[in-house]
């Protein structure tokens, strides 16, 4: 029996034990990684330097794409690490950092989305107020809340969770650290300790979620009484992209973490840990770019300054 006093580290779950497998992991993730770095990096980019995007929706975008290279640089570096050298080891401070990070960062994604489709709801509602209400101050404000938000609630659930005494030894069952699979570790009296916070963020969660759903009910709503069959391939031209990146984000969170016990198994647990943690960074600038004609002339513009 251990103790969290004595812990110095703690292991992660590999991919693979041979090998062969090991290397083919490492180059698989390291494609996507490069991937969603230069995806996330273009975008960054043209956004910053292109006059015409200085508006609402590709601010909250870039912010988007700022959140999402951190997100992927917490997990996927440290695993493709471990496979490369065959190890299984991440210590105890880092993986606290990586709780930290991951918590921070994909929550303040997730507010994030949240502003984006009020953004949305306002650019289409309520379109004669968008300058009022959606200025520069009123867009820093509402990003600074996101960013501000995920991090109180980092805070709160890693203070909480490595305050607890852990009696289980120090395997995890996840190729980086998150709370469920640390918690599974704490001696069983002080389970319960985080309970509140964990009832907590179900409940800012899922406010977030009635939010979105209930904003993007009254767009399609606005969006179906436009006359012009023009004017309604534009609206949904605008929502269509933030949709998909809500969607896909929001399900494979909630598959990960409230599938029934009875399909649980580590190679699905694996797997959708991966899809929710590693696949939407580097797939996120690809949806809002084959819809977007300003951000891929934008694109367009940034590549060919860098050739020529």
């Amino acid at each position: 029996m251990s103790n969290s006093s004595s812990l110095t580290e703690f292991l992660l779950l590999g991919f693979a034990d041979t090998r062969e497998l090991q290397l083919l992991h490492f180059s698989l993730f390291l494609g996507i990684y490069l991937a969603a770095l230069l995806g996330n990096g273009l975008t960054i980019t043209a956004v910053a330097c292109d006059h015409h995007l200085h508006t609402p929706m590709y601010f909250f975008l870039l912010n988007l794409s700022l959140l999402d290279l951190g997100s992927i640089s917490t997990s996927v570096p440290k695993s493709m690490a471990n496979s490369l050298w065959d190890t299984r080891a991440i210590s105890y401070s880092g993986c606290a950092a990586q709780v930290f990070l991951l918590l921070f960062l994909l929550a303040a994604e997730y507010f994030l989305l949240t502003v984006m489709a009020y953004d949305r709801y306002i650019a289409i509602c309520r379109p004669l107020h968008y300058g009022t209400l959606m200025d520069s101050r009123a867009c820093v404000q509402m990003a600074a809340a996101a960013w501000g938000t995920g991090f109180l609630n980092a805070v709160l659930h890693t203070a909480n969770t490595f305050s607890m005494p852990l009696c289980q030894g120090n395997a995890l069952g996840q190729f980086f650290c998150e709370i469920p699979e640390i918690l599974k570790l704490s001696c069983s009296e002080s389970y319960f300790r985080e309970v509140g916070g964990v009832v907590f963020g179900i409940c800012l969660v899922f406010g977030c979620f009635i939010f979105i759903v209930v904003s993007y009910v009254q767009i399609f709503a606005a969006v179906l009484r436009i006359p012009s069959e023009q004017g309604r391939h534009k609206a949904f031209s605008m929502c269509l992209p933030h949709l998909a990146v809500v969607s896909l984000f929001v399900s494979t969170v909630m598959f990960a973490y409230l599938k029934p016990p009875s399909i649980s198994s580590p190679a699905l647990d694996l797997v959708v840990s991966v899809l929710y943690s590693v696949v939407p960074p580097a797939v996120n600038p690809l949806i809002y770019s084959m819809r977007n004609k300003e951000l891929k002339e934008a694109l367009r513009k940034l590549i060919r300054l860098v050739l020529v």
